[in-house]
């Protein structure tokens, strides 16, 4: 795609983080942000954005390239009747939308210029800029009373032209009350220091990268992991050893003066796995944010969660397990490409202070139907996760048993009527379907239809 009237954000200096740490300077003080990363309007209650189901294809109203609908919260769950759909033909939001485009293949969320409207970030990997194919983008659309509206683009540095967007991450990693930005880009992660203005500032950006050691970057999840109040940053990916492939997950922890790199931790030897995803949540209420790396690819296929338990100085050394639907307790029977854990979601969807965790199934063969697919649900308690304490969601919650609907390929554990209790919003091949959260768990009972879903929800 040829870049059309992008307003490049004013960038810092670069520095590169092999073990060390990433210093930045001091940020000017810190204004009130939202209070959640996903209220885009101010009103107090989660929204929520997802690909367009037109993603891939022309939309309706004569857009292509990908586009993101957004349905608002209320004291009601998620208001279907009020919905928007962002997409680069947009009033305001940077480029052009173009048939290869994926406008919306990755998403985030945070109040980057803190105004106490959350921001959305959207990726769109396959972008061509100029001469540049499939360098990518990023777009930070944002918030007001109204809803989302206008954009900004953040450049990539020269080494981030490769699928810039494939991945992203928000959090507050340095404490300052200015939430940061991490992209992947060129194979490597890269953070963008707040704040951030409409008028197209922000702070220094970092290459994150395990330098020389063969490290390719895949995915990132972000959360508060060692109970010090700021954010922390997991990167997923592969490290190269001669011939050999391991699948890694590295831990960077969040600290006033940046993000100082941690443990890392091979998730599976010998293999070169892709569509890796990950959650941080504190799944055993012990103060400590744990995380869960889905693991779609392993073992051909049949998927995997490795959780790595937290602790004061990060992750456990010593304290880590393993999902798979082998695991006793689990329903059903592991198969190859069924893609257990092909999206995972945690927050705490029965309100007894536990997170629980969303495993997502889509590929999953049901009474003879090919890739109905369908959820798990492991519910937090003392001890972390188990088998005991999973429940099965079939796709037939939505009144369909049909075949290739692929439910569980997309997931969202949210609160959004702001009862306690989050709410499990699954994407389908062809639709979403929001499941209340009650005493119990998501339920079927008063569960609704996401208008235009296409899957892959906001982080």
């Amino acid at each position: 795609m040829h870049q059309r009237g992008r307003l490049a954000l004013a960038i810092g200096t670069v520095a590169t983080l092999t073990t060390g740490l990433l210093a930045f300077n001091p940020p000017p003080a810190a204004a009130a942000v939202a209070k959640h990363y996903d209220d885009f309007n101010g009103d107090g209650y989660r929204d929520i954005a997802y690909r367009n189901t037109y993603t891939g294809i022309s939309g309706p109203d004569g857009w292509s390239g990908g586009a993101v609908t957004i349905t608002y919260g209320s004291a009601r769950g998620l208001n279907t009747s009020r919905t928007q759909v962002i997409h680069q033909d947009s009033p305001g939001v940077p480029g052009a939308g173009e048939e290869d485009d994926m406008f919306g293949e990755s998403l985030a969320g945070a109040d980057l210029n803190k105004d106490g409207y959350a921001d959305l970030v959207v990726g769109n990997p396959m972008e061509h800029v100029g001469d540049v194919q499939y360098q990518g983008s990023v777009t930070v659309v944002w918030g007001s009373a109204s809803g989302l509206a206008g954009g900004t683009a953040i450049t990539p540095k020269s080494n981030a032209k490769g699928h810039f967007g494939r991945d992203l991450a928000t959090g507050d990693f340095t404490g300052d009350g200015s939430p940061d930005v991490a992209v992947i880009g060129g194979g490597d992660a890269w953070l963008y220091r707040g704040g951030f203005t409409k008028s197209g500032t922000t702070g220094s950006v970092s290459e994150i990268d395990k330098a020389g050691v063969g490290w390719s970057s895949s995915g990132l999840a972000a959360g508060k992991v060692d109970g010090d109040g700021k954010a922390d940053l997991v990167v997923l990916g592969v490290q190269a050893s001669g011939t050999d492939y391991n699948v890694r997950a590295w831990f960077l922890k969040g600290t006033f003066t940046g993000l100082s790199s941690g443990a890392s931790k091979t998730l599976a030897a010998g293999q070169d796995e892709d569509g890796l995803n990950a959650a941080v949540a504190d799944f055993d209420k012990d103060g400590y944010g744990d995380i869960a790396v889905g693991e779609p690819d392993e073992s051909n296929g049949k998927g995997a969660v490795n959780l790595w338990y937290g602790a004061s100085s990060g992750p456990s050394s010593t304290r880590s397990a393993k999902l798979t639907q082998d695991t006793a307790g689990v329903s059903g029977t592991p198969e190859n490409y069924d893609d257990f854990a092909y999206d995972v979601s945690a927050a705490d969807s029965n309100g007894d202070g536990y997170a629980d965790l969303a495993v997502g199934v889509p590929n999953e063969d049901v009474n003879g139907r090919q890739d109905q697919g369908g959820v798990h649900l492991f519910r937090g308690g003392s001890g972390g996760l188990s088998g005991s304490r999973s429940s099965w969601i079939p796709q037939s919650v939505t009144g369909s048993s049909a075949a290739y609907e692929s439910f569980g390929h997309g997931l969202r554990l949210r609160d959004f009527n702001a009862d306690g209790k989050a709410d499990l919003a699954v994407a389908a091949a062809s639709s979403g379907r929001v499941l209340p959260g009650s005493s119990t768990g998501p339920t079927v009972t008063g569960s609704y239809e996401l208008p235009e879903s296409g899957g892959a929800f906001l982080d």
